[in-house]
């Protein structure tokens, strides 16, 4: 569904991104996980087509993302601090996004419903607690039903009730053949969701793996614990 192939970027001196090859497919939810500063936020950038790499491609769906800007219209995302205009309300925010994305029907609410949103509709966002606005930004990626959702620290912020409501959400997307990709530093609320890792640092994709693969290479069950040994054997 979307390949990279050797993808590189430079930001002046620093390589944040150094030959990242690997493919991702769907049906799965694959977290993207490593150390700070290891390239992560870089890559969902290119992806994205925020960040244009120095060398390489991206192809979505067989297209390459150069030529094809349209594909964005199939991917749903969630930034890891939404912001948006302080004095309009939520309604106005939500349906801003539906005049944008020129869609009105076929929507996907159920978030929206779960997280009692629409019960909020008057709310400014300015005045809005930093869970709340988690929330709008999780409805607003799955609105529009996106054939990929891009999640950055999703559940940051959340309470426990809409976080365990986000993660079955997440995976009912999984299940109806959606990519899912997410990164997180809270590695215990992933260990139910990834069926696959792609672990980076410093700009390099050190390994894509499946869940089971990396349990039977670590011999750790917990994904917290096998991360944490990869890690170690890293610096080492």
């Amino acid at each position: 569904m979307i390949q990279l192939k050797n993808i590189s970027k430079h930001f002046g001196k620093l390589k944040a991104l150094d030959g990242v090859t690997t493919i991702c497919e769907k049906s799965e939810c694959i977290a993207l996980i490593g150390p700070n500063g290891c390239g992560k936020t870089t890559l969902i950038k290119t992806i994205l087509g925020m960040v244009v790499p120095d060398s390489g491609s991206i192809t979505f769906n067989g297209e390459n993302i150069l030529k094809h800007w349209q594909y964005r219209d199939q991917i749903g995302y969630m930034p890891q601090m939404g912001r948006y205009p302080d004095n309009m309300t939520i309604g106005q925010v939500l349906g801003m996004m539906k005049d944008i994305r020129g869609k009105s029907e076929g929507l996907d609410e159920d978030l929206i419903k779960a997280f009692s949103v629409q019960n909020l509709l008057n709310k400014r966002m300015g005045t809005l607690s930093g869970g709340t606005i988690q929330k709008v930004s999780a409805a607003l990626a799955f609105l529009f039903n996106p054939s990929v959702l891009i999640l950055d620290e999703p559940t940051a912020g959340l309470d426990p009730v809409a976080s365990e409501l986000f993660k079955e959400k997440i995976l009912a997307e999984k299940d109806k053949g959606k990519l899912v990709l997410i990164t997180s530093h809270i590695l215990s609320d992933l260990d139910d969701l990834v069926t696959r890792i792609i672990y980076m640092q410093e700009g390099k994709l050190v390994f894509h793996k499946s869940i089971e693969e990396l349990r039977q290479d670590t011999g750790e069950e917990r994904l917290v614990k096998s991360i944490a040994q990869v890690m170690i054997s890293n610096y080492e």
